[in-house]
């Protein structure tokens, strides 16, 4: 046995987003921590997330409200338990950043205090937004990266990939004992033992041709639950964010639902407004809504874009409250402050994921997931604007307060067999897993997107079957890359993905398919058991 290929830690996280480093700097002043990130630390969906974190710090808001609100979202799906427990909690949790120094901007009242200037997304009856200008994620994801850093009992593995989780029993997912992961730089695979591990992977958006989200949200984490014995949920909801920028030298670059917020109009090539053709929200109606909308005038225009636009509004006021859209779109060309700006839609959010309690805790023991990579109940059919980060900061919380409380009466984890590479050679036909990628994620977008149809997603079904042979036949015979294995992962939350969508003989918030275009009277979550 190679020593330096085993590692031990009290609590392995997966993924180093908002989810994951929260958990870990509650968790650290106990335990020892490992944190797992597949590139940089600060990489991530976090790291890019514009908008804020939705919570009631306004006197004439109510947390009631934001229940409401988030209910009325999700499209009649919200599990209501899980919707009040995340928005009960929201203040502490965002109280929590602040107190670790995340500055969140203010303002200046009549009366001279000082207050968080809240901001207003789609779905949102009330200015409850926290945000920091309009790199609210940066902000928040940089301040936790750098007490992660800092933090004596925190040890963080950049470059890694995790390939899959250990049980004690696989036959029937006992208990976890921790995870075979990828060393990239060394281009080994190494095991690490933990007696608990967190799954913050993030989501799947990159199973599409056009995504809001970095490269990595390849969907690990659902894809080694899934294989692991967890069930998962709603994964036909996907959302689409209405406004990605249509541009060739920047294809996943978001313009913040906060410009529609603020007063930005969506507009037809010949400057007309058609949002209110659509809901009587107009621009602040909910995603999925404003994403077909958007949808369904390209297609009746022929049109490759629509437009946001606002140029109206005065020019200090734009630069104040979008200076990171701003500067990026002057570098394009584009000025904000004097002309529509080019917009699609664009894979942005999964609001299914791997089922979990109240403590982020999973069908397994020891096994958490928190943040995109889990269900819980709080999306529904479509995820309110700001209510991502925030599920984030509670799960953090929660599952960390559950960890705190029954680590210790986890035995320490044996040491573990090893991973056999001894049948496998290195591929010369990395072309393949190239052609694959890009197959699958094209016909994920023309047959799995903002409108389906039966015949569509039967026939996604059959080109993913026909991919996971292939990929299956060259996993079990060459040595594993970082291409494999997200691959590998794809192609199996593309299938979780269809099979929800198929069982869904309705349209509901994200899903929408021609076959069966109203809602029906009894519906609930889509759930998947492993068989």
């Amino acid at each position: 046995m190679n020593a330096s290929t085993q590692h031990y830690t009290d609590i392995l996280i997966i993924g180093s987003g908002v989810a994951g480093l929260s958990a870990a700097l509650r968790l650290a002043p106990f335990h020892q921590v490992t944190i797992l990130s597949k590139s940089n630390l600060s990489e991530g969906a976090s790291y890019y997330a514009q908008g804020g974190i939705a919570a009631v710090f306004d006197d004439t808001d109510s947390i009631e409200s934001h229940v409401e609100d988030t209910l009325i979202a999700g499209a009649g799906i919200c599990q209501k338990e899980a919707v009040e427990f995340i928005a009960s909690n929201a203040k502490h949790c965002v109280q929590w950043l602040i107190d670790q120094g995340v500055l969140f901007d203010t303002e200046i009242t009549e009366s001279g205090e000082t207050q968080y200037h809240l901001t207003r997304e789609g779905g949102h009856s009330h200015r409850r937004i926290l945000h920091h200008a309009d790199a609210t994620g940066k902000e928040v994801e940089t301040t936790l990266v750098d007490l992660a850093i800092a933090h004596p009992n925190i040890h963080i593995k950049e470059r890694y990939n995790a390939v899959d989780l250990i049980l004690s029993n696989p036959a029937n997912s006992s208990r976890i004992l921790g995870a075979y992961v990828w060393n990239r730089q060394k281009e080994q695979v190494e095991t690490i033992r933990a007696k608990t591990v967190v799954l913050a992977t993030g989501g799947a958006a990159k199973v599409y041709q056009y995504t809001t989200n970095p490269d990595i949200s390849s969907g690990d984490g659902i894809a080694m639950a899934w294989r692991a014995g967890c069930r998962v949920a709603n994964l036909e909801f996907n959302q689409f964010h209405p406004t990605c920028l249509f541009h060739p030298q920047a294809r996943n670059f978001l313009l913040t639902e906060a410009l529609r917020g603020e007063g930005a109009y969506l507009k037809r090539p010949d400057g007309s407004r058609f949002m209110p053709d659509y809901d009587e929200r107009c621009e602040l109606a909910p995603r999925d809504i404003v994403a077909r909308a958007i949808d369904h005038e390209m297609k009746r225009l022929g049109a490759d874009c629509m437009y946001l636009d606002i140029s109206h509004k005065p020019d200090d006021f734009i630069k104040n409250h979008f200076p990171t859209i701003y500067a990026k779109l002057m570098t394009l060309g584009l000025d904000l402050t004097k002309e529509p700006i080019p917009i699609v839609p664009a894979a942005h959010y999964t609001c299914g994921g791997v089922i979990v309690d109240k403590m982020g805790m999973t069908d397994i023991t020891n096994l958490y997931a928190i943040g995109e990579v889990s269900y819980t109940g709080l999306h529904g059919a479509n995820r309110m604007a700001s209510n991502s980060l925030l599920e984030c900061l509670v799960y953090g919380w929660s599952a960390a307060e559950n960890i705190n409380k029954t680590i210790k009466q986890i035995d320490e984890i044996p040491y573990l067999p090893e991973w056999d590479e001894s049948r496998v050679h290195n591929s010369d036909e990395q072309v393949v897993i190239q052609h694959n990628w890009h197959e699958l994620r094209l016909f994920m977008w023309d047959y799995m997107g903002i409108v389906r149809t039966t015949k569509r997603l039967e026939r996604a079904l059959r080109r993913i079957h026909l991919l996971q042979q292939e990929i299956h036949d060259y996993y079990a015979n060459f040595r594993i890359s970082n291409n494999l294995l997200e691959l590998r992962n794809l192609v199996q939350v593309a299938e979780l993905m269809v099979r929800c969508a198929l069982e869904r003989k309705e349209s509901r918030g994200l899903h929408y398919t021609l076959d069966y275009p109203d809602p029906s009277p009894n519906s609930g979550p889509t759930v998947l058991i492993p068989e």
